[in-house]
């Protein structure tokens, strides 16, 4: 039996990972999804105060309150940036880092850092209605998605060395989304020493799309 830690991207919930997460159990594992403050069903916790440090003590919250001590550890999309962060923490814990269509932060980069000129004029032009918090970028479309924090958005990880004592770091890219903020990191884990690296024909919900893939890519870690 192998511990799968689960956190979801920005604007939404743990819903994305709902059959990923009944396939797992099936398979008998055992499986937290991450619930993070003021998002998917603790949107009534929203404040304007949560930050990118906010949610990763979400993740490692959850995390001891499973019991969890080895652990699988995945991230989709801004859920890369917070995996990152608990990496950085609990690094030594964790079996297998795996990044799902998602960010991948070096030290000292925010998502600010890492996105572009379009994203960002939207991250301001939010401000203009709900100060602290950024509406879904245009062309989202799901009944659950609610405004992301700001501050998550422009706080950057930092690296202590305990990131380094990961087991296995796993990146999977959905190659059938176009224009993608990730292509950029298929370079970087294509040369880099200690990477696997899997393509999905997929768009930028790997899970949603490539569901057996990415379910054989997880329980490989097991």
């Amino acid at each position: 039996m192998t511990d799968y830690v689960l956190v979801h991207g920005a604007w939404g919930g743990g819903w994305g990972y709902d059959r990923l997460a009944a396939d797992l159990r099936t398979a008998g594992h055992r499986v937290v999804v991450v619930q993070l403050t003021g998002l998917g069903t603790r949107q009534s916790e929203f404040h304007p105060g949560i930050t990118l440090t906010t949610h990763i003590d979400d993740v490692c919250a959850q995390i001891a309150e499973a019991g969890f001590e080895r652990f699988v550890l995945a991230g989709h999309s801004y859920g890369g940036m917070i995996v990152t962060g608990v990496a950085t923490r609990l690094g030594a814990r964790i079996d297998a880092l795996i990044y799902l269509d998602a960010f991948l932060p070096e030290d000292g980069q925010s998502l600010w850092d890492l996105t572009g000129e379009w994203e960002h004029a939207h991250y301001i032009g939010s401000q203009k209605f709900t100060p602290g918090a950024v509406a879904p970028l245009p062309g989202l479309e799901h009944p659950g998605l609610s405004a992301h924090p700001l501050l998550t958005m422009l706080e950057a990880v930092r690296f202590s060395g305990e990131e380094a004592k990961v087991g296995r770091r796993i990146y999977v890219f959905g190659n059938a989304w176009e224009p993608t903020p990730f292509r950029r990191f298929v370079a970087r884990v294509t040369t880099e020493a200690g990477w696997e690296y899997h393509e999905a024909n997929a768009g930028h919900d790997v899970m949603g799309d490539q569901p057996e893939q990415t379910l054989a890519i997880l329980l490989r870690c097991a």
